[in-house]
């Protein structure tokens, strides 16, 4: 445990580093703790040594090292309560009974996403919960196609189907037209045994190679019955900030984005507000990941907002309160 004063040291190295993005010398801290600068730099060479802070130059001041930033998080922080311009965005969301809880979830996010900064992501529910609007394909060979799948949620996948032989492009169209014919409006849930027990008694009438065909967008839709529902917000909010400043950062961490595995990852959380930092992520090493799930109409959800570990800790935790007591205020008056 940190001592009262390299405590109060830490808590305004973090601060300041959080605001300015600048390594933080001794002098800078001087009208602060009223001693003086070597003093300063001793302490710090101590909270250093200890793991708390580090150094990104010889010649440069102090950053909050993850260890640090966990510190800070776990014992430093002070309740910020939600700014009124903030909250007067937010609440206009919730309180609009013309938008429905998907909606204002979105849109929330949109705000946040706005105003911090930093990407937020939402995944709701699995698509089988949503009703089926139309698949259109797309042929890129005579045996490799791309399926995409939409629901009336807006949820949208991109399938790529490998057919066992080739297929004339007339002939994926007319499948194409059958399925949307006999499948919009079904739940996703509903989408197998309707292939199964609706379409393939009859497409061999209206297709050749019907087999090859019915097998393939049947794999297709079944799995993506059990596909999460994602949405995200601020995707490039990210090459807005100076942690990921070169190209090959971008990359990295735009590609970890379209994981899958990370929406899973994103996924496991209790339903109180966890901050995870740097490795602690399975992201990337400079990202912190703050997240909660939220239970509106009987679902279940999760909420995450993906920044820099020079986050704002304060205020994206209370925005995140915020957000996820207005989602079940809303969803629980629509029950």
């Amino acid at each position: 445990m940190l001592s009262e004063r390299q405590a109060l040291l830490l808590k305004e190295i973090c601060s300041e580093y959080i605001k300015t993005a600048h390594p933080i010398g001794s002098k800078a801290l001087t009208k602060k703790f009223k001693c003086s600068s070597a003093t300063l730099r001793n302490d710090m060479m101590v909270l250093e040594s200890m793991g708390y802070l580090e150094k990104q130059h010889i010649s440069s001041g102090r950053i909050p090292s993850e260890k640090g930033y966990r510190y800070y998080v776990d014992h430093l922080m002070e309740p910020k309560k939600i700014s009124g311009s903030d909250m007067l965005k937010l609440q206009t969301i919730f309180s609009n009974r013309e938008l429905d809880l998907n909606d204002a979830i979105t849109k929330s996010l949109e705000i946040i996403s706005d105003i911090t900064n930093y990407t937020s992501v939402v995944l709701g529910s699995a698509s089988k919960e949503n009703n089926l609007e139309k698949v259109e394909v797309i042929p890129i060979t005579d045996n490799r196609l791309i399926a995409i799948v939409v629901t009336d949620k807006g949820h949208v996948e991109n399938k790529i189907i490998n057919l066992e032989e080739s297929v004339e492009a007339k002939e994926v169209n007319k499948t194409s037209e059958l399925l949307n014919k006999m499948l919009k409006g079904t739940p996703i849930s509903d989408v197998s045994a309707k292939l199964e027990f609706e379409i393939k008694p009859i497409i061999g009438n209206y297709v050749k190679n019907y087999e090859v065909l019915y097998n393939a967008f049947y794999e297709a839709l079944s799995n993506f019955q059990n596909e999460k529902d994602v949405h995200w917000e601020g995707k490039s909010n990210i090459l807005k900030q100076p942690e990921f400043s070169t190209v090959d950062d971008v990359k990295n961490i735009i590609s970890k984005f379209e994981n899958k595995e990370l929406v899973s990852k994103i996924e496991e959380t209790d339903e109180e507000v966890k901050v995870y930092i740097g490795t602690e992520t399975s992201l990337d090493d400079n990202v912190t990941v703050i997240k909660t799930k939220y239970k509106a109409l009987g679902k279940v959800g999760t909420l995450a907002i993906i920044g820099p570990k020079r986050m704002d800790y304060e205020r994206v935790l209370n925005l995140l309160e915020y957000i996820k007591s207005e989602i079940e205020k809303k969803g629980g008056s629509n029950e």
